[in-house]
This record gives C-alpha cells, structure tokens and sequence, in this order.
C-alpha cells in the first residue's frame, strides 16, 4: 500500500470516527449527561456480577491504561518501526507525541461536556474529574493502535494473533472502567471513537508529510541493509 493510499483511507476512518463521537458527543450533552441506551443496564450487571477475584483482576487491567506504561510501551512499539537510527527516534517520538496530545485534546472535550459519573457508592477504584470520555478507554484505545500499527509495519511472523491479542488488551481497559462503576458505557464508547478518529487523523497526517514511507517497502540507510540509496 502506498502512502497516499494509506492517507486517504485514513482520512476517510478519521471522519467516520469523528461523526460518530460527534453524534454521542451531542446526545451526552442534550440530556445534561444523564444515561444513554443501555447505561444503567450494563452498569446494574456490572454491579451484580463482582466476585472478589475479579475486582482484583479488573483493578489491575485498568492500572495498564493510566500512568507511565502506556508512554513506555509507544515508545518502545516507535522504536520498533525504523529500520535506521533516525527512522526509530522519529517512530518513538511521533508515537509519544501522538498519546500526549490526545489525552490533552481528550481532557478539554471532557472539561466542555462535564457529564457527572455513575453514583460514587458503585465504585470499585479510584477516579476523579468528569466522565465523558472515559480516559482509561482512550489512552487504552491509542495506545492499542499505536502497538498495531507498529506490528503491521514490523513483525513478519504471528502478526495477526499479536495484534488480536493488543486489541483486546485495549478493548480490555475500557470494559474495565465500566465493571469498576467509574463510568458509563457510553463514555468508554466515547474514547474509543475519540481514540479512532485521533489516530486516522495522525496517520493521514503522518502518510502525507512524513520524509519515510509508513509502508513495507521503506528504504533504510543503515550499512548493510543491501539497500542501495545513490
């Protein structure tokens, strides 16, 4: 796939992404925050269904989605994608780049919304700040993404069930803020649109602009690689 193939179809999840979150974004804030669709449901489930041992489990999936790790492991999927020094320095920034400005973005929409979480006596962990959207799920979902998009340009070998595997730790995260009753579905449905158009639109970006090719066949400049670049 070439890289203004990857941009378009980029562009084109990013858009789709973005309505999508606009739409629940809209419906959120018309009722002043109150439950959507199934949130109570899933919410009194979630409740009704906490055996100890996966309190303990949940807490610390959801610890995988918040803090320091998320950064670590884009940097080292960035690191990952370049074949030369500068190629694997630029891939590790971007990466870090991309996350830290989507948690920002992330926080000024949930600052404008300010949806209130679910009842406090439902909770099984600690939060704080406003609900909508979730920001477990987000940084969950990009960080997911990110780790994909690495593999897909990297790993030659068992890419599938890795990435699979990354999927579900991202999807993962979300679910377990909502299990925990520090949020409604729909603002872990949030984060992952949010997250979905952030990174269509860093990638449609990164397509375009970027001096290296995001595709299989990037040229590298390290001695060895057999590549001849005069």
């Amino acid at each position: 796939m070439n890289s203004k193939t990857l941009a378009v179809l980029a562009g084109s999840l990013a858009l789709s992404a973005w309505a999508a979150f606009g739409v629940l974004a809209m419906a959120v804030h018309s009722r002043h925050g109150a439950p959507l669709f199934f949130d109570h449901a899933l919410l009194t489930w979630s409740v009704e269904h906490r055996p100890p041992m996966a309190v303990a489990v949940t807490r610390g999936l959801t610890a995988t989605g918040a803090g320091v790790f998320p950064y670590a492991v884009v940097v080292v999927a960035g690191l990952l994608t370049g074949r030369s020094r500068r190629q694997r320095l630029v891939g590790a920034m971007l990466m870090a780049a991309c996350l830290a400005t989507g948690q920002a973005v992330r926080y000024g929409v949930m600052e404008l919304i300010g949806r209130a979480r679910p009842p406090s006596f439902d909770w099984q962990t600690h939060a704080s700040g406003w609900s909508f959207p979730s920001g477990h799920s987000t940084t969950g979902a990009l960080t997911a993404g990110l780790v994909i998009l690495a593999l897909c340009l990297r790993a030659t070998h068992g890419r599938i069930p890795l990435c699979l595997g990354v999927a579900c730790w991202g999807v993962g995260v979300g679910l377990t803020r909502v299990f925990l009753g520090v949020h409604w579905f729909t603002d872990v449905l949030g984060g992952w649109l949010f997250a979905i158009g952030w990174l269509g639109l860093w990638l449609c970006a990164a397509a375009w602009w970027l001096p290296l090719r995001l595709s299989t066949d990037t040229d590298t400049d390290e001695p060895g690689s057999g590549v001849n670049t005069s």
